[in-house]
């Protein structure tokens, strides 16, 4: 064995040895947080309103990233330079107003009405004594989130092929394996503590690879020099049409209409400490998004034609350029945050998928007026979150083409439906249970319609024309629908917050 090979072992050992210590952490959370989660759903499902302030806003970031942010964004600025940060500052604005007000206000209400999903809101809000209101949200959740989980899981697979050499279908085995084990077991204090060391990961990644690769070409004066000789839009952030800026900024209307993400606000201990949330939050958000376009532009770089990585494909360059400037423990660390990035995400929304099912349907629809034991809920809710991973990762192996095309379209999909209804529920009285349906059928319809016809597609992400017919939608028919005598009286006070 030569010198070279030597080197290779070793470099694949290292990487292996921190990948794994990784692994060892999150499943140990997993396991500290089993006793506390069994003890009823709502402990399951949003840690009985216990978190830690810090906990939430590293949670609540990196849910919602998933592997667009470290695969696709650093991908994206690869591909078109700088003018790649307006993908990221549009949810980087909406979140801001989430944690200073939207967050606050469904915190207090959901628990002065002991709401445990989106669906229970939307119930109690408008009085759904029939639970049609609450069925249909179930719908829309489950319709896009299985293609988004399973895009975690392949996203998985696609990082352990290219940092480990295993085959991609059994990377998404693994994936989904030890996502399985310690949502199942921990339920949402595990994902939420391990979101907390996940976004720790994801940081240091971040930050850390961008500056050890830009000194090594000489400093950043000298990249942006080598990236201008190359074309001019490799250093202009606003080399991007009006168009395109505003379809990326666009991207963030979809923040407050994922359920995954909302279900931290409803998590805090103490809703006044949503300001600390939102300083946190924000820091974390802008430092990771920037951190990501300095990637892709290190890249474009050390890689000028995309034929240099794997398989032509720019979601290869951030394991490859991290394999190229870090030492081998750096670089599991760097394959970890991958895996943080995924499982973040992945996890999240198998809780808010179980809780629909469990909560919404079993619970609220079919036991209606039953009293079931919490012992009995939480556990069919872990054998939901059993049943939901086998679901997509039936979906993923069979359209793993298909699933990365889903991630965007599913996060469009619940923006435009939930995100509009959502906001007028919270913010404008004269919003009926009329408005809501409405809001969420047009804004679901609006988005695959859009989705599916090249033309309009070409012209605009479907997530913006979705959210603004979802938003008419929603006031046209409540203004000329009436709510319901009890929830007029029940919600005069909720708006002088």
């Amino acid at each position: 064995m030569d010198e070279t090979q030597l080197i290779s072992v070793s470099f694949e050992s290292s990487a292996v040895i921190a990948f794994i210590a990784y692994l060892i952490l999150i499943i140990g959370v997993g396991i500290y947080a089993s006793r506390f989660s069994s003890r009823g759903i709502s402990e399951y499902f949003i840690g009985g309103r216990k978190m830690n302030r810090f906990v939430v806003a590293l949670s609540a970031v990196v849910s919602g990233r998933s592997a667009w942010l470290l695969l696709g964004v650093t991908g994206m600025a690869y591909a078109q330079g700088p003018s790649a940060v307006w993908a990221v500052l549009g949810y980087i604005i909406v979140e801001i107003f989430l944690f200073l007000y939207y967050g606050r206000r469904l915190r207090n209400f959901t628990e002065n009405r002991n709401c445990i999903t989106i669906p229970d809101f939307f119930a109690e809000r408008f009085s759904d004594h029939d639970g049609k209101l609450r069925m249909t949200i179930v719908v829309i959740f489950l319709v896009f989130m299985v293609g988004y989980i399973s895009s975690q899981f392949v996203a998985g697979g696609k990082a352990f092929a290219s940092g480990f050499g295993l085959e991609t279908d059994t990377g998404v085995l693994l994936t989904a394996g030890i996502v399985l084990v310690y949502t199942i077991v921990g339920g949402f204090l595990a994902v939420s503590l391990t979101d907390m060391f996940q976004a720790i990961f994801m940081m240091l990644a971040l930050v850390i690879l961008p500056v050890i690769a830009i000194m090594n070409f000489g400093g950043l004066q000298e990249l942006l020099s080598s990236l201008a000789v190359m074309d001019m839009m490799y250093v202009d952030p606003f080399a991007v049409s009006v168009g395109a800026a505003i379809g990326f900024l666009g991207i963030g209307l979809g923040s407050p209409g994922n359920p995954h993400i909302l279900a931290r606000y409803m998590s805090i201990d103490d809703p006044k400490q949503f300001k600390y949330v939102a300083v946190v939050g924000t820091t974390w958000n802008v430092l990771m998004a920037w951190g990501a376009v300095f990637v892709g532009l290190a890249g474009r770089a050390y890689f000028p034609d995309v034929e240099m990585l794997p398989g032509a494909d720019t979601e290869n360059l951030f394991p490859m350029l991290a394999q190229l400037h870090l030492h081998p423990i750096l670089f599991g660390v760097v394959l970890a945050s991958i895996f943080a990035a995924i499982m973040s995400t992945a996890d999240s929304q198998l809780l808010v998928a179980a809780s629909s099912v469990v909560r919404d349907i079993y619970e609220k629809i079919i036991k209606k007026g039953v009293e079931v034991s919490q012992e009995k809920l939480v556990l069919y809710s872990r054998a939901v979150v059993f049943l939901i991973v086998i679901l997509a990762l039936i979906f993923g192996f069979y359209a793993e083409d298909l699933v990365f095309w889903l991630v965007l379209f599913a996060w469009a999909g619940l923006g435009a439906s939930i995100g509009p209804t959502s906001i007028l529920a919270l913010y404008w009285k004269g919003t009926t249970r009329a408005g809501i349906f409405a809001g969420l059928i047009t804004g679901t319809l609006v988005t695959i319609g859009w989705y599916l016809i090249p033309e309009l597609k070409a012209l605009m992400y479907e997530l913006i024309p979705g959210f603004i017919a979802s938003l008419l939608a929603t006031w046209l028919v409540s203004l000329f629908t009436e709510s319901a005598p009890d929830t007029k009286k029940a919600f005069e006070d909720m708006f002088d917050e």
